[in-house]
């Protein structure tokens, strides 16, 4: 056990956080791309310099234990070759733990008295590295090399000044160079500014209370978590959860298992029994699945619980590799966020066995949807955008509707932004009502964007959706409503796409209508009390039909209280 003053502990811990808050903060207001700027793909971290993560103020929790392979990957390539200046960059989900090659990471290490004590690190989402189609996330990939360029660990910095070929192989592989170079330079900015802050507390308060501080922290991580798994039930209990398909095999959904089990103050995560990796491009590598396990463990035990470094030793988990979850190289794995949703949701139900309390329905999901190509004047574009779906509910609460789910926790890009950036007309942007999974407690509401096509050079994408079975409810509450991705909408030129697609081609005049699939409610419909339903069907959230039917509401009561509250236009829907 690190012993310190625990005054001088906590201050350096604050100024840890302020730092890592500084550095995110930098890495958004200059992002040159609204993936960044405006949706907040992107996450920055001070590390040890064994690449644990001693303070976090992350976007996308899962970032985290990517963090950790990515440090270590740099450590090992590079050995004693890492100097005062350098920086490095990687996005390869095989040689350094990547989510996907569309992520690149932004490395500085930082030295104090000639000794390499921590990393600054920056991760975000880029918005071209080559590949298939603009915007680089193939749907249809069945190889990592249809993902874009790949980059190992290499050095972009050295002794402070830019290694200008690598610099010239990142321009030559992107649609959007500068938009590329621009959010990398933003990124190596952040992490030299969370070195010049890390150096300032050193100054301040020494290196060794600075590098106990590093150590306390994931030994009181690991402590709180441990004694919060001691208070649980041992026993193990399993889970499984799916994802519509892999982008190749249309029908052919895959499956997501796990068993969990407890004894003591251990805790072991088995996904052996997981369906093999998938020729399409949802694979998810051991990072990323290590990943899920912390931020459901989180949600679990406290919200507040850190997502550092000392959650590792806490969580034994084991994979097959050749599994969905731990796939050989180089199976595709640019749309893995729908794959992530679904083991964070099984092990929140796996654990929801040992703590009742913390029961929740299954949500709308996540994935990315791509319109990309050139503008009327011939200039590249790529508007990539994570839209918002639904929570499930959860024991005593509604689910909360039309924001991004889980780990996911990123922002919906203005109506205004998009349509000032780049060719395409939002028509509507709205909750879609009766979505959410009938219950006690509601499943959300999730939302529906409506985009007219501005060019006649243009390629829609998805990576992800809840089309082929709606999100499950839990304790007896019913499924969402699936999601969709039509065509020309109510037209005879109507059509529906999966899922998961790439590469289909858009005109100018061409409308495309995205439905996110609702979150799964959860207890007996029947149960839900009248005065909830009521405020549902004034607010829009639920139709008078639906209320009748799957809650089954007395019709005359109803219309009476909608007709006292001024909504009598809403009896004859």
């Amino acid at each position: 056990m690190v012993l310190m003053d625990p005054i001088v502990y906590q201050v350096i811990l604050s100024r840890l956080t302020g730092i890592v808050q500084e550095m995110t903060d930098a890495v958004f207001r200059t992002g040159y791309s609204t993936i960044i700027r405006e949706s907040h793909d992107a996450s920055c971290m001070l590390v040890d310099a064994d690449g644990n993560a001693v303070s976090e103020y992350v976007s996308s929790p899962l970032h985290v234990p990517c963090v950790a392979a990515i440090v270590r990957s740099v450590r090992r390539d590079f050995g004693d070759d890492i100097a005062p200046g350098d920086a490095f960059i990687t996005n390869h989900p095989y040689a350094a733990g990547l989510p996907h090659s569309m992520d690149m990471a932004a490395i500085t290490p930082i030295f104090s008295g000639g000794e390499l004590v921590a990393f600054g690190v920056s991760i975000a989402h880029k918005s071209d590295l080559g590949g298939v189609v603009p915007g680089t996330s193939y749907g249809l990939a069945r190889e990592l090399f249809q993902e874009g360029i790949q980059y190992p660990p290499v050095r972009l910095m050295r002794g402070g000044e830019l290694v200008r070929d690598v610099e010239a192989i990142l321009r030559a592989n992107s649609r959007t160079p500068d938009l590329i170079l621009g959010d990398l330079r933003g990124q190596i900015g952040s992490t030299r500014l969370g070195e010049r802050r890390l150096h300032e507390v050193i100054a301040r308060y020494g290196l060794a209370d600075v590098l106990a501080t590093f150590r306390r922290k994931l030994e009181v991580t690991e402590q709180r978590a441990r004694a919060a798994i001691r208070e649980w039930p041992d026993g193990a209990h399993e889970a499984e959860a799916f994802v519509d398909n892999d982008g190749i095999d249309p029908n052919r959904r895959v499956r997501f298992h796990a068993r969990v089990e407890k004894r003591g103050d251990r805790i072991r995560f088995d996904f052996s029994d997981s369906d093999d990796q998938a020729p399409g491009a949802i694979n998810l590598g051991p990072a990323l699945t290590r990943a899920c396990v912390h931020y459901a463990l989180i949600a679990t035990i406290d919200k507040l619980l850190p997502n550092d470094g000392g959650l590792e030793p806490v969580c034994e988990i084991t994979t097959r590799r050749g599994s969905i979850v731990d796939p050989h190289f180089p199976a595709p794995r640019s749309a893995y966020s729908p794959s992530t949703n679904a083991v964070s949701l099984l092990v929140l139900e796996a654990l929801s066995r040992f703590v009742p309390s913390r029961t929740m329905a299954a949500n709308g999901g996540s994935g990315g949807i791509s319109i990309a190509g050139r503008r009327p004047d011939g200039s590249e574009f790529n508007q990539y955008e994570l839209p918002a779906s639904a929570w499930g509910a959860i024991v005593g609460k509604d689910g909360p509707s039309g924001i991004t789910v889980l780990h996911l926790n990123t922002n919906a890009a203005s109506i205004e932004i998009l349509e000032s950036e780049f060719p395409t007309r939002l028509r509507r942007f709205e909750l879609i009502q009766d979505c959410g999974g009938p219950g006690e407690f509601r499943g959300g509401l999730s939302q529906r964007r409506v985009y007219e096509i501005l060019t006649d050079d243009a390629q829609l994408g998805l990576r992800g959706g809840i089309h082929a079975e709606g999100p499950k409810g839990a304790l007896g509450g019913r499924p969402g409503r699936v999601g969709c991705c039509l065509i020309d909408p109510g037209t005879s030129r109507e059509r529906a796409l999966p899922s998961r697609f790439a590469g289909v081609r858009l005109r100018c005049g061409d409308v495309v209508q995205l439905d996110k699939a609702g979150g799964g409610g959860l207890g007996n419909p029947r149960e839900r009390p009248f005065e909830a339903v009521l405020a549902d069907v004034l607010d829009g959230y639920v139709s008078r039909a639906a209320a009748l039917a799957e809650y089954g509401l007395d019709a005359q009561r109803l219309d009476n209280e909608l007709a006292r509250w001024g909504a009598g236009e809403l009896v004859a829907k």
